[in-house]
């Protein structure tokens, strides 16, 4: 046992320390501009907050004589923007009365954020403007939510088929989200792979890395009798252990891929979005619907179902329990990968992107129904929609709440979750 475990932490620390690579100088041409007009006059001296989408501080600045305002952005990706309504003149009022904008940046370009007023009481023709920015609005947020929600499915749907064929609620599965991410930046960045191949590469990896898991330590507790819990613990102290390996080795600085960061937005209908949003999301949803049925058309499939109902009676039909859990822990490692490279698309590479998906990834498993494949990818669309939407009424700081409180209520009225079974107690 001392030996298969300093054996794969030796193997795991090797992988790691390639990942020790000099952050990327960016200096892009990017960033955030608007311009605030009252009934064609410029608007000077409205205040303007810019901040991260986790509420980090960006910039404050003034319109001027000409009512505009800019503010340059070092990194792609969704920002938060606030205009001071005390700074407005007395006889003047945002229209639709939202303050806050999430405008996102494109590498290279300069994004617009519109702030439309009106005299205060204007209605007729601005009411109808102000609704109809409402319905754009919420059309973007859906999707974005549907976005977000496949990718938080790609995660739990691999901690789903653990748990439901071990039991381990694993709490280091983040990390291996970070992972995947990680080692695709490293074949990416370092060895100047092309993302495609890098993000297959990396991928495969991270189904080694989990059979290997299984093979040299979590199958070695589960040969000594180890419970659920203490499992459970000790996985706690795996994910402490990864996520300062990678912070040691990576960096607490942001980066980025090579490819499909430079994207302009693509406008749809009332959705804009970067090409690269719907190849991710069309690859998500096939990976999902490939494994769902896997699970029920394939002999692997029937059996890791099987496992999940009842080991000892699956092992009595002559099914090699082992070997199945170790299959799960392949495919849950390489999905868990996938996620990571989806999840590094949409946003910028560090250490603690798996860590802080997790809370969703939970949610959106335990909404679904624990151990239920087709569960983890309801229950964590829900998720993502009501996240992204919910800031159309509460802060974007807040946005976490709509998702947890949808949890609390479907487990009020379903403890089983959506699709989950209820179990005979007794």
């Amino acid at each position: 046992m001392r030996r298969a475990v300093i054996a794969f932490t030796a193997f795991l620390g090797g992988l790691i320390f390639l990942l020790a690579v000099p952050a990327q100088a960016a200096a892009p041409d990017q960033g955030l501009r608007g311009s605030l007009k009252l009934q064609g006059q410029p608007v000077n001296g409205v205040k303007i907050v810019v901040t991260t989408e986790s509420g980090q501080p960006v910039k404050e600045v003034t319109s001027n004589a000409q009512g505009t305002w800019e503010v340059p952005i070092t990194d792609t990706g969704k920002y938060k923007v606030t205009l001071d309504v005390k700074t407005l003149p007395p006889n003047a009022e945002i229209r639709g009365g939202n303050a806050v904008r999430t405008p996102t940046v494109f590498s290279g370009n300069m994004s617009t954020v519109l702030f439309a007023l009106q005299p205060k009481g204007g209605g007729g023709a601005a009411a109808d403007t102000g609704t109809s920015s409402f319905w754009t609005q919420a059309a973007q947020l859906t999707f974005e939510g549907i976005n977000l929600g496949l990718i938080i499915a790609l995660a739990a749907l691999g901690l789903s088929l653990i748990y439901g064929t071990t039991g381990l609620t694993n709490f280091a599965h983040g990390e291996l989200v970070t992972l995947g991410a990680l080692l695709a930046y490293l074949f990416n960045v370092t060895f100047g792979l092309h993302l495609i191949p890098a993000a297959i590469i990396a991928v495969i990896v991270g189904g080694m890395l989990g059979y290997l898991q299984d093979r040299l330590f979590w199958g070695q507790l589960r040969r000594r009798g180890t419970g659920t819990i203490a499992m459970m613990i000790i996985s706690i102290g795996v994910a402490l252990f990864l996520r300062y390996v990678f912070l040691i080795f990576f960096g607490g600085q942001t980066e980025s891929f090579s490819q499909y960061t430079a994207q302009p937005g693509v406008q749809i209908g009332p959705i804009s979005a970067a090409p690269k949003n719907f190849v991710a999301m069309g690859i998500e949803l096939a990976v999902l619907i490939i494994v769902g049925i896997a699970l029920l058309r394939t002999r692997t499939g029937k059996a890791a179902r099987a496992v999940a109902d009842n080991p000892a009676l699956a092992a009595s039909s002559g099914i090699n329990v082992d070997r199945v859990i170790r299959i799960i822990w392949t495919t849950g490692g390489a999905i868990a990968a996938l996620a990571g490279v989806m999840l590094g698309l949409s946003q910028n590479l560090k250490y603690t992107m798996g860590q802080d998906i997790l809370l969703l990834i939970f949610a959106g498993v335990t909404l679904g129904g624990l151990g239920t494949a087709f569960g983890a990818l309801v229950g964590s669309l829900v998720v993502g929609l009501f996240i992204q939407v919910s800031t159309l009424w509460v802060p974007p700081e807040l946005k976490s709440l709509g998702a947890l409180a949808v949890l609390i209520i479907v487990l009020l009225v379903r403890p089983q979750g959506i699709l989950g079974r209820r179990e005979r107690i007794g």
